[in-house]
């Protein structure tokens, strides 16, 4: 089976966590111990019925406010495919959570209350999905027993949506009404929306091909860890040289002729292992071990790639960013550290070229900094190349995280847009 990752987006209280709660709880994917505490605690705040938004919102914080702060995973199988389910934040103060969260999804839900259309937070989620590049997107107007499951309100969110959605670059789009509470056309169709003539939640994530996503055209290895066991006793392991990382793009065959980055030099492919056994192919994201049929002098942080088809050797970077720092602010001449695929090094912010405002789209190019939660777009200048391709076309070689220099904690994320 496959695996699908999904992320949950839109206002505070339009149900995210609920819905999570619903999949699971319909597709028997909880444990009965974790059922009965989550009804105890329903129970003990005399909710009526099971709370299910519980079994995501394990914070003690989350549960007293009846928000989600931090990134919930979840995760849960069905005989069709695996699931890997973040339950972002709603609230604005959280947006780096839900960048966070949507950054590795191979689908987004953006949910809206019925009873309130589109609101801004919900057109600021469907906006950092696109600037995440999550390709596949679905508008859950949720809540729909509460407006009597009127057909109207659905097709009217939907149009007011269809129109935001035109400034953005959304390649999938779907619209489902639901009811999390209920269950309506979570995990299975309901009778009460006779109306809908699509499929279930559920049933879209089942049937989503996610396959033609991937970059299999460019051949991007990271190599992340070299594995000499020196101290093995094993005469076959004494000349053992394999290089560990996790296929970022393109196919690998052995026989296949790859280049070392940034040495530039060529070598074959004599060899791929996954956990000690021998496989034919390896693919993203696949991690897998290389053996080739040369010594060359490859350490962490280089890549390997096909001799044709080479990313970018850069040390100037244009990209969007997001700024995640409360305590600093992001400005020119600003220090950081870069952290791109295996590779670390330092960098300085030489532009700032404006700010976005996510809920109209527009550029605001009289700006000195970037605060909390910001998205605007900026140069830097490496003190070493890294070897890079446009966001656009690979989501890993593509994206940064960077680190503040002082406290090693991560200040904010980037993608790429130009490489010079």
């Amino acid at each position: 089976m496959d695996l699908l990752r999904f992320a949950t987006a839109g206002s505070v209280d339009d149900g995210k966590s609920t819905l999570i709660g619903r999949l699971l709880f319909d597709s028997k994917a909880i444990f009965e111990d974790q059922l009965a505490a989550v009804e105890r605690t329903s129970r003990d705040r005399g909710e009526e019925g099971t709370n299910l938004a519980l079994l995501t919102d394990g914070l003690r914080a989350e549960r007293e406010q009846g928000i989600t702060i931090d990134v919930a995973y979840r995760y849960f199988a069905t005989p069709r495919r695996k699931f890997i389910i973040a339950d972002t934040p709603g609230h604005i103060q959280y947006t780096r959570n839900m960048v966070t969260g949507a950054s590795t999804a191979d689908l987004a839900i953006v949910l809206v209350d019925a009873r309130n259309g589109l609101t801004e937070q919900s057109r600021r989620h469907a906006f950092l999905t696109t600037l995440l590049r999550v390709p596949h997107l679905v508008l859950a107007v949720n809540k729909m027993d509460l407006v009597g499951y009127d057909q109207q309100v659905f097709e009217q969110i939907c149009a007011d949506f269809t129109a935001f959605a035109t400034k953005l670059e959304i390649p999938d789009l779907t619209f489902i009404p639901i009811s999390a509470l209920h269950g309506d056309n979570v995990v299975e169709r309901s009778s009460n929306m006779a109306w809908y003539d699509g499929p279930s939640l559920l049933h879209h994530l089942e049937h989503l091909h996610i396959a033609s996503d991937r970059n299999l055209i460019d051949v991007r290895f990271p190599v992340q860890y070299v594995i000499r066991p020196h101290a093995s006793n094993d005469p076959e392991l004494h000349d053992y040289r394999g290089y560990a990382g996790q296929v970022a793009g393109g196919v690998l065959k052995p026989g296949d002729e790859v280049l070392h980055l940034p040495s530039g030099f060529t070598t074959r492919v004599r060899a791929i292992e996954v956990a000690g056994e021998r496989v034919a192919e390896a693919f993203p994201p696949m991690s897998v071990t290389l053996l080739l049929d040369d010594d060359v002098d490859i350490s962490r942080g280089d890549l390997i790639c096909r001799p044709n088809n080479r990313p970018s050797a850069a040390q100037d970077i244009e990209g969007m960013v997001c700024w995640m720092a409360a305590d600093r602010s992001l400005a020119p001449r600003g220090r950081l550290i870069v952290k791109h695929t295996t590779r670390t090094v330092k960098a300085i912010v030489t532009d700032l070229h404006y700010r976005i405002d996510v809920n109209t789209l527009h550029r605001d190019e009289n700006v000195s900094s970037l605060g909390l939660n910001e998205i605007g777009r900026i140069r830097m200048r490496l003190t070493q190349p890294v070897f890079a391709d446009p966001y656009s076309r690979n989501r890993l070689t593509g994206g940064m995280i960077l680190i503040d220099e002082a406290t090693n904690t991560t200040v904010g994320t980037v993608m790429i847009t130009e490489t010079r």
